[in-house]
């Protein structure tokens, strides 16, 4: 398999997963019919699903002649014919597995519980199975994969359909439930263990697949961080988008490390980072998780950014509109011409610029529909949000009528909000769920899906894939940094930085000094003032040690300096003094490295110096990415303004930074096996050009 410079896969494994999703034959392991039988509910579970399908499904089991009044057979070796699918509910799923192997059966569906899951022994069964499969051609789904993708899914619903993926039988259970309310489901994919197949899997083969509108997945975790990567890079680029709750908001990350980047890197914070390079969306609730990925399926491209609120009531709109603001969503004013139409229909007392209040009275006859082309109309909206706070019919089921009839002459989504309790009303129950406008019970859920939709395609119409460029052998630069480099030693300050200077990064002029009166002249060939620091790999935050001293004017005060930091140094084993030009103005910002177990090396920016601990404003991305991706790293932090010339200031070059932030990328590629952490800080940027003041490498 073709691998990058870090040695990560650039591309996915070829997998038929139709096989394994609409198997023709499927053979079932530890198939029964005893009444009480936990086997027997899950066998008779994928046979229903078989028998609506019209595929076959064998019994095996060396106990039985006959199961359900279906032919058994002892073994998989002795069933005539080929089979698509072993599902495997016995106990000894080691032996199972063997057996489907010998029998050249290419997928093996494995339900049985107790393994990496249950720690232990547990781990060592699962190593078991991963060493079969290693060894084979099978494929494997599971173990403890619950049997979801034998249910049966409504063929009747129209649309674009949801792919479900989920690690969790259970926390599926509810978009599968949707299907009750219209939302159509392509099937789902319950991943289990990934002892084999995994989640990127899945969505790699879903994301090529016609009539599907949305990935929906629940995820604890990821088998690999690349293929996951790689697999949302296909789904981006069939322009398929991705819906995903990931569990773990709250892990802290890594127990400790020694640089600035390490202590704000955790494998949420890169996992979020991986999301936002990749266009996936993530949201918190089961609930979300639907309505987000229904949203999707059932909306075209937008032609614009606004959002029009449209309600029958002053108090509604005010409320949605105040909310929709505070999401991110743009309210654009309505055109004159709008407006114009819309005071024909609307008395003057209410407004009509946005949102627009029908007052009620307006909505319950013909000029309802007239009042709804015209919002559409307008080339400021690219959305309509109608929120039905409380259902009054018939002018309620009357504007319910109205809005489906209105979505199905214009592509802009019209959203409806139903925010009755009972949601018993014909409006709802007869016309908004039997038709495809994208439906809300919740007004939270409405507005989080309109700003995704939005959000997603912005970042379609920029996203270029960056897999096909991403080097496989490494620069020539490395071999020089590769030389200050040595394993488990934490680089100084001068080292670091030549390190840096290897790969044309900017760092300040400096000279590496051992003698009071070589610190003098250095001075003096760098020009008045200069800094001075205690040079040491055992002195990491010399700041904060008082190990740095900073508008050093004369000789004297050259002199004075180098005896006060040999002193305060202590015992440490020092290299020397740096004597440094001194840089004024500009902004401190930080550029760094991590290494994440799933993702390897990340990129961190963000505001720098003493700040960067303290208001922790920092972004991350993940390699491979372009020099665009570096300018968006950039405008992400909250003190880009400070970058734009807060107040007067000059304008820091923001092309410096992201040129510095792509020169980083490629050295924590290149040295990835050799880097643990890096951290420049300060990396000031300038009106022109950044310059590293410091740096720290932490090697592995």
């Amino acid at each position: 398999m073709k691998t990058d410079v870090t040695g990560r896969p650039v591309a996915l494994r070829d997998l038929d997963l139709e096989r394994l999703l609409r198997p023709k034959v499927i053979a079932v392991v530890g198939a029964s019919d005893s009444p009480t039988s936990q086997s027997a509910l899950n066998w008779r579970m994928v046979k229903g699903w078989s028998d609506q399908l019209g595929r076959r499904v064998i019994p095996v089991n060396p106990n039985r002649e006959t199961v359900d009044g279906e032919k058994c057979y002892p073994s998989l070796g002795d069933i005539p014919g080929e089979v698509d699918v072993a599902v495997v509910i016995t106990a000894n799923a080691a032996d199972a597995l063997r057996d489907a192997i010998k029998a050249g059966i290419p997928y093996v569906v494995i339900f049985t519980a107790g393994f990496a899951e249950t720690g232990g022994d547990g781990g060592a069964r699962q190593t078991e199975l991963e060493d079969l499969i290693a060894s084979s051609d099978v494929h494997v789904l599971g173990p403890n994969t619950p049997l979801n993708s034998f249910q049966p899914f409504r063929e009747d619903l129209p649309g674009k359909r949801i792919a479900l993926i989920t690690q969790s039988g259970h926390q599926g259970r509810p978009i599968y439930q949707a299907q009750q309310n219209g939302i159509a489901l392509a099937g789902w994919a319950p991943t289990g263990n990934e002892s084999d197949l995994e989640s990127a899997d899945f969505i790699a083969h879903y994301a090529k697949q016609p009539n599907i509108g949305a990935i929906a997945c629940y995820l604890e975790g990821f088998k690999d961080g690349r293929t996951l990567m790689l697999a949302a890079d296909e789904a981006a680029r069939n322009r398929l988008p991705i819906v995903m709750i990931k569990v773990g908001r709250s892990d802290i990350g890594r127990s400790w490390a020694q640089s600035h980047s390490g202590h704000l890197a955790g494998s949420d914070a890169i996992t979020s980072a991986v999301f936002k390079q990749y266009g996936i969306t993530r949201v918190d609730g089961l609930d979300e998780l639907a309505d987000v990925a229904a949203m999707f399926a059932r909306a075209e491209q937008p032609s614009a950014r606004g959002v029009c609120i449209y309600s029958i009531s002053g108090g509604t709109s005010a409320h949605m509109a105040d909310w929709a603001a505070a999401t991110g969503l743009e309210l654009p004013e309505l055109t004159k011409e709008t407006q114009a139409k819309l005071r024909e229909w609307i008395p003057g007392f209410l407004r009509v610029s946005n949102p627009v209040d029908s007052g009620g009275i307006a909505t319950g006859d013909e000029r309802g529909p007239k009042i709804l082309e015209a919002i559409l109309n307008d080339p400021n909206v690219g959305v309509l949000i109608a929120p039905v706070a409380g259902s009054f019919s018939p002018i309620s089921d009357k504007l319910a009528r109205d809005l489906v009839d209105a979505a199905s002459k214009t592509d802009k989504p019209v959203c409806v909000i139903w925010g009755s309790p009972t949601a018993d009303e014909e409006g709802y129950r007869e016309t908004l769920l039997k038709s495809q406008v994208p439906l809300f019970r919740s007004a939270r859920n409405c507005l989080t899906a309109v700003k995704a939709y939005l959000d997603y395609h912005d970042f379609q119409s920029r996203y270029q894939p960056t897999f096909e460029t991403v080097p496989g052998r490494e620069a020539a630069s490395a071999k020089a940094a590769r030389s200050f480099l040595r394993p488990g030693v934490n680089l100084s300050e001068h080292a670091s930085k030549e390190v840096l200077r290897a790969y044309g990064i900017p760092v300040t002029n400096d000279i590496l000094v051992n003698r009071a009166g070589d610190a003098v002249k250095a001075a003096r060939a760098i020009g008045y003032p200069v800094v001075m620091k205690a040079v040491s790999p055992d002195l990491l935050h010399k700041s904060e040690l008082g190990l740095v001293k900073v508008g050093l004017a004369n000789d004297k005060a050259v002199r004075e300096a180098y005896a006060h930091l040999t002193e305060r140094a202590g015992n440490a084993t020092l290299e020397g003094m740096l004597v440094s030009e001194m840089i004024t103005g500009g902004v401190e910002t930080v550029v760094g490295v991590v290494q994440d177990d799933l993702f390897g090396p990340a990129i961190m920016f963000g505001l720098g110096g003493v700040a960067v601990e303290v208001y922790r404003d920092v972004t991350f991305r993940v390699p491979p990415f372009d020099i665009d991706e570096a300018r968006r790293m950039i405008a992400e932090i909250k003190a880009f303004p400070l970058l734009q010339g807060a107040r007067g200031a000059a304008k820091a070059d923001l092309n410096a930074l992201a040129k510095t932030i792509m020169k980083v990328q490629r050295l924590a590629m290149d040295l990835s096996n050799e880097i643990a952490e890096l951290d420049i800080n300060p990396l000031v940027a300038l009106p022109k050009g950044a310059v590293a003041l410091d740096a720290l490498v932490v090697a592995r």
